[in-house]
């Protein structure tokens, strides 16, 4: 049987566990507006800190505003442990909507909104949601690298990035965690990965479970069988064993969902289960 690490440290001072909670689906539809069971979106949030949680990954974007006033109205004050990220960068124009805005002019109001909306003075995690092709990126990476000079941000993380983009953003500050698309069956992103595993940068996949097309793949269902487990949460204790740098953040709005996804947790795959995942 494999074992894999339990923890990760983000920028060697921020300990969390590796199974962690994303807060984007604790909004309206096409992340619009506030959802549609609110008392169940902020007991959710709190179960998932009671479970061990603590790291909880949002964006300003979510909502817009919405994931981060959550947030604040159920967890704070936070607990010493939970490490709260957000990401700045994206506009809404409505739902499913999501153009790029990384000019410092636009982080600078959605970091001063964020701060205000998680009532915190500090971000322990602040991540670029893209590096925009409209702007000049070294005037979004000095923007980042100032919010860090001037302590309201913590650490700095990117997200969609290719290695390259990494180590340009590297001059002006330390990145340590990327945000990339990644899952069993869609690992456009391995060569970030390997860099982030190489350089102990916390790897964040988003769509983990590639929308929940994962339930397609034939080997998934068979490992899961054998466990008596779902597909989903084979999807994601794969991820868990395939790097020890990987943090997982599947998102819900439903209590009986969040505990599925936690019992992840107790999926133990095998040397070959790892094996016939790994060659899908």
């Amino acid at each position: 049987m494999s074992a894999y690490k339990k923890e990760f440290s983000i920028g060697g001072d921020l300990t969390v566990n590796r199974l962690g909670y994303g807060a984007m689906r604790i909004t309206g539809d096409g992340i619009w507006g506030p959802p549609k069971d609110k008392v169940e979106a902020l007991k959710v949030l709190s179960r998932a800190v009671e479970m061990g949680v603590n790291f909880i990954d949002t964006a300003d974007s979510y909502g817009p505003n919405v994931s981060e006033e959550l947030i604040a109205e159920a967890l704070h004050p936070y607990r010493d442990s939970l490490v709260v990220a957000t990401k700045g960068g994206l506009l809404r124009t409505g739902p499913n909507q999501w153009p790029v805005d990384a000019s410092p002019e636009h982080l600078k109001e959605a970091l001063e909104g964020s701060l205000k909306r998680l009532k915190t003075d500090v971000i322990d995690l602040y991540q670029l949601h893209r590096i925009d092709p409209k702007v000049e990126a070294s005037k979004t990476f000095e923007f980042l690298q100032k919010a860090q000079q001037d302590g309201k941000v913590k650490h700095i993380g990117l997200s969609e990035v290719s290695v390259e983009d990494i180590k340009k953003a590297q001059e002006y500050f330390e990145v340590v965690s990327v945000q990339n698309m990644y899952s069993v069956d869609n690992r456009k992103w391995e060569s970030v990965l390997k860099y982030t595993a190489d350089n102990n940068i916390a790897f964040i996949p988003w769509y983990p479970l590639n929308a929940g097309n994962v339930t397609a793949v034939n080997a998934l269902q068979s490992v899961a069988d054998k466990h008596g487990a779902t597909a989903h949460q084979v999807a994601l204790a794969w991820l868990l064993y395939h790097s020890d740098n990987i943090l997982l953040i599947p998102g819900t709005s439903k209590l009986a969902h969040l505990e599925e996804n936690m019992k992840t947790a107790q999926v133990q795959l095998t040397d070959e289960d790892i094996q016939a995942l790994s060659n899908l």
